[in-house]
């Protein structure tokens, strides 16, 4: 029976009160959800915690491996309240940003980040609401900015305000954000994305504080500063991975620009050994719209074909009305772009050394996978670092991960092109292992007697990061 291989790219969603109801969750996991976002800008840890119980254990009942992405809010810039809830303002209206917490009115409004007011000098262009209103800094107080506004439009409460060109000095981590390192911690989150870090330091700061808590997350970098830019490798070598943050980031180095960044992100992430995910707005019209715009399908796929290992949906599933469909467009979206990728897997071969003795493992098994037309590729591993290797190239066949490490699996739901299985160890003798990990296929319906697979695993058996061995298998003759 011909069962069509799984998909490549993997889908990010996050959760909020459109997907709050466990009938909800348990529709947008079976239509092919591989990773929960928890976002700490909304909701109490209490909250946050009680979802990811209730995901984890819908995600067991339907024998599903599911990431956890805690996302943490970070220094976000943002004005206060108005009077009135909100006011409308024209070019040319001259408007203040100060220190003063009382209610805002068409004159001024507070700010939530006081330094503000030392990071701006005269000239300088501040864009509020992601942009959609603009203003000049005319001048500057200890405890007030002097603006006229050149882009108008609707301000309303607590919106966020960005320099062009970016420069401002708050840091990545906040006190806030410090303290939701600990939930995240607590609920044994899987990956916590970090927000607007500028440089190499600031993950360095929030791994190691995750880790004297006794967390295991991988951490992901949210590119949307415009210093991150220039930082970009740094960065991604302090990290596990990126999320192409494309709303504050398109703020800052302008929307014309994020397109080519984006792939460059992407490109630079692969070549590193690290995990990308491309975010905002991917499908934002599916908040109001049972279906997506040509130019949303166009994103999603264009997306795919730079290599992103997945794609995230912010408000689509947390506030939308139609979370169960925008995960199934975009599955299927990405479904047609992975079978529509080229491959070039020999010249992604060329020039490339190879220093680890897994990672050559790995790459000989997209080589002879590629060449001999596999069914599949069986990676044996504990960590999953192996499977991590062998997801940076395309080979166009797809990749198993056999592990009895719940971790690993959950983690492996961002990789691309890898599909985590539980694997429970009843042996430590290799090709008895073996043979329980075509058993495990033939059960799972991914291969057939006859198939040609390509199996990796590491002596000592169960040791992290040991994979030596690769064997090239007709499954039903192994032997």
């Amino acid at each position: 029976m011909f069962k069509p291989a799984p998909r490549a790219t993997k889908i990010v969603a996050t959760l909020g009160p459109a997907t709050r109801e466990p009938e909800v969750l348990e529709r947008i996991l079976r239509a092919g959800v591989n990773v929960v976002r928890v976002n700490f800008s909304h909701g109490s840890a209490q909250e946050h915690a009680a979802t990811v119980r209730l995901v984890r254990e819908i995600a067991e009942r339907l024998g599903q491996s599911v990431g956890v992405l805690a996302d943490l809010q970070g220094p976000k810039i943002r004005i206060g309240r108005f009077a009135e809830g909100r006011i409308t303002l024209a070019p040319g209206d001259r408007f203040r940003l100060d220190v003063d917490p009382a209610p805002g009115d068409r004159m001024r409004v507070g700010l939530d980040y006081p330094e503000l007011v030392n990071d701006v000098r005269p000239g300088d262009i501040l864009l509020l609401d992601d942009g959609r209103l603009m203003m000049r800094v005319q001048g500057t107080t200890v405890a007030a900015i002097d603006c006229v506004v050149v882009q108008g439009g609707v301000l309303s409460d607590r919106k966020g305000i960005n320099r062009q060109g970016g420069g401002l000095s708050a840091p990545a981590l906040t006190a806030k954000d410090i303290e939701d390192i600990r939930t995240a911690i607590g609920f044994e989150a899987d990956f916590i994305a970090v927000s607007f870090p500028k440089n190499a330091a600031d993950m360095y700061m929030a791994r190691e504080l995750m880790r004297a808590g006794g967390g295991r997350a991988l951490m992901i970098a949210k590119i949307e500063r415009f210093e991150a830019i220039g930082n970009l490798e740094e960065i991604l070598k302090a990290s596990d991975g990126i999320m192409v943050a494309r709303g504050d980031l398109a703020v800052e180095v302008g929307d014309a620009a994020v397109p080519a960044l984006q792939k460059r992100m992407i490109r630079m992430a692969r070549e590193l050994n690290k995990v990308a995910i491309t975010a905002t707005q991917m499908m934002e019209s599916m908040i109001e719209s049972p279906v997506p715009t040509r130019a949303e399908v166009s994103d999603v796929a264009n997306a795919v074909l730079d290599g992103t290992d997945a794609v995230m949906l912010s408000a689509e599933t947390a506030a939308g009305k139609h979370p169960v469909e925008t995960v199934e467009s975009m599955a299927r979206i990405c479904v047609e772009a992975d079978r529509s990728q080229a491959l070039s897997l020999d010249a992604a071969f060329l020039n490339r050394g190879f220093t680890r003795i897994d990672q050559t493992i790995a790459m000989s098994a997209l080589f002879v996978a590629h060449h001999m037309k596999v069914k599949a590729v069986v990676s044996l591993t504990q960590s999953g670092s192996t499977a991590l290797w062998m997801s940076r190239i395309d080979s166009g066949v797809p990749v198993y991960a056999l592990t009895p490490e719940e971790a690993s699996r959950r983690r492996m739901c961002l990789y691309r092109q890898v599909h985590p299985i539980v694997m429970n160890y009843h042996t430590h003798e290799r090709e008895a292992m073996l043979l329980e990990s075509e058993q495990r296929l033939l059960e799972a319906g991914i291969v057939e007697k006859g198939d040609l697979i390509v199996l990796t695993i590491g002596e000592p058996i169960g040791k992290s990061g040991g994979t030596n061995t690769l064997k090239i298998v007709r499954v039903g003759e192994h032997g």
